[in-house]
Formats: C-alpha cells, sequence, structure tokens
C-alpha cells in the first residue's frame, strides 16, 4: 500500500515521504501548537517531498484537533496515530479522527505489541483499524523478538524497529538490526518502519551521552544491500558518509522504489537535521 503520493520533481523517490514528523516525541516534545505550524511550514518549503505523515498520541487527539481548528489547514493533515491508550481505546480515537476529516487524513496506526506477540491481539488489531489504514506493530527486542516480527508482517502489519531511546539499551546492535532486515526481506511484499534516535543520515557518536547512533542512510543502503544480498552489516556500521551517498546515488530508480517499498519511513523529531544532511551529501 502507497502511504502518500510521489514526492514532487527533484525529490529522489529513494527518499519521498522518508521523514515522519515526531516533534511531540521525545527528544523534541515539541507543545502541539509549534509542532504543527513547523509542520505546515516543512509542507510549504523546498523539500516538501521529503515529509511524510504526523505522528500524535490517541490520547492528544482532542489538543490536535483544537489547534487544527484555529489554524484551518488547506488540506487535511496526514496523521499516524500513536496508540497510548492501550488496543481498546483504538476504535473511540479513530472514531474522532473519522470524525473531523476535513482537518485530519489517517493514513497510519501505530503500537506497541505486548511482550507476547500473540494472534489474538493481532487479529484484534486487524480487525479495530480500517483496511485502508497502515498498521504498524512494534515488537519487543528480547528473547523470540524476530518470532514476533514475523507474526506481526504474516497479520499485514508493519513491523517497526526502534533504534535508540534515554538509555543504551534502547539502542540495537548491528547484528540485531541485520537480522530484522534479513526477516523483513526475506517475507514477500513486507515493509517495515523505524523509530528513534535516527536523528542523523550516518552512524555517528553522541558527545554528550556517548551513545553510538545508527544513521537512516546506512539503513537505506543496508536496506539495499539485504535485498541485493550484499554486506549488510558493513553498511550499518560503515561511518564513511561519502561512499554510503555515493552507494546511495547509484542505485537504479527501480532498486530505490524496491528500498523504499522494504523500508518505508522513519519518524524524526527534527526534519530540518536529516533534510540538511541529505543536503550536504549531495543527495537531494
Amino acid at each position: 500500500m502507497e502511504l502518500t503520493p510521489p514526492g514532487p520533481r527533484g525529490i529522489p523517490p529513494l527518499f519521498a515521504r522518508l521523514v515522519d514528523d515526531s516533534a511531540l516525541f521525545p527528544p523534541g516534545d515539541a507543545a502541539m501548537p509549534e509542532a504543527l505550524r513547523a509542520h505546515f511550514a516543512s509542507r510549504e518549503s523546498e523539500h516538501a517531498g521529503v515529509l511524510g505523515v504526523f505522528l500524535c498520541q490517541a490520547s492528544r487527539l482532542p489538543e490536535l484537533i483544537t489547534e487544527l481548528i484555529k489554524i484551518k489547514p488547506k488540506q487535511p493533515l496526514p496523521l499516524s496515530l500513536i496508540i497510548d491508550t492501550g488496543l481498546g481505546g483504538v476504535p473511540k480515537a479513530i472514531s474522532i479522527v473519522e470524525s473531523r476529516s476535513e482537518l485530519l487524513a489517517l493514513r497510519m496506526v501505530e503500537m506497541p505489541a505486548p511482550s507476547d506477540v500473540d494472534e489474538v491481539w493481532l487479529e484484534r488489531v486487524s480487525e479495530f483499524v480500517p483496511e485502508d489504514v497502515i498498521r504498524v506493530v512494534e515488537p519487543r527486542r528480547g528473547v523470540g523478538w524476530l518470532d514476533g516480527v514475523r507474526k506481526v508482517i504474516e497479520h499485514g502489519s508493519w513491523p517497526k524497529i526502534r533504534c535508540g531511546g534515554k538509555a543504551g539499551e534502547n539502542f540495537p546492535n548491528v547484528d540485531e538490526v541485520a537480522d530484522f532486515l534479513a526477516v523483513v526481506s526475506g517475507s514477500t511484499g513486507a515493509s517495515f518502519k523505524a523509530t528513534n534516535s535516527l536523528h542523523r543520515a550516518v552512524r555517528h557518536t553522541d558527545p554528550d551521552t556517548g551513545f553510538v547512533h545508527h544513521g537512516f542512510l546506512n539503513l537505506l543502503v543496508a536496506s539495499a544491500r539485504s535485498l541485493a544480498g550484499g554486506d549488510v552489516r558493513a553498511a550499518l556500521e560503515s561511518t564513511d558518509a561519502e561512499a554510503l551517498a555515493d552507494e546511495a546515488r547509484g542505485l537504479s530508480e527501480q532498486a530505490a522504489k524496491a528500498v523504499r517499498a522494504l523500508f518505508a519511513s522513519y519518524a524524526a523529531a527534527s526534519f530540518e537535521q536529516p533534510v540538511r544532511d541529505m543536503g550536504e551529501l549531495g543527495l537531494l
């Protein structure tokens, strides 16, 4: 399922609608008015074609709607609904969104999976979320994690991989990311979403925390190699920005679209930072 129309001319297929807006979430934690003002400004910017959906917690829907009424957007806001109210709260949240179709266009529903990703829970997700809305489920890393990823895919949802957070254990290592990519790329027609700490294009160490962050460009190149039978781990480990950019630029349009069918999007607290990184590397 295609999430949004292709990006406008000038945006390479590899980066069209790549960056979802998670300004409301850590580390951004923006207030709703500021987050929405920045989002709509980005939608009018030169690189608007890189921007995907706006992420909002189900618990903050009334606040979101109140602000949108003030803004009066020209088009409904493409929305990913983040379920923070439990699975039982999904029908009500979706009903609220659908009742304000002049303000909101529901594209995606995202939620964490229980520790045991069981069939009954996944079937309820499928029942609660409309067929034309993408379901994204995040299995918890740990024992049996990849089995959970497979179950999510088998039930027609996208698995989500969390690439960082406030603690070191929130950052998956290279082997874990490579194993995740192997499962998803080996499943016909499967897509995944990434979230958290993919602030920059290329793998780097945060000088303030000492945590090693994965790069979204590393993940794109690793996805391409996963589809082509290349060295995925080397792509994930690389800190050579120019080499990664050259490899990304060298992908054919068909290969780039295949990569994005696999790696559908990722959530970023800042839209400006990834766009700046892509620009500096000559990718936009």
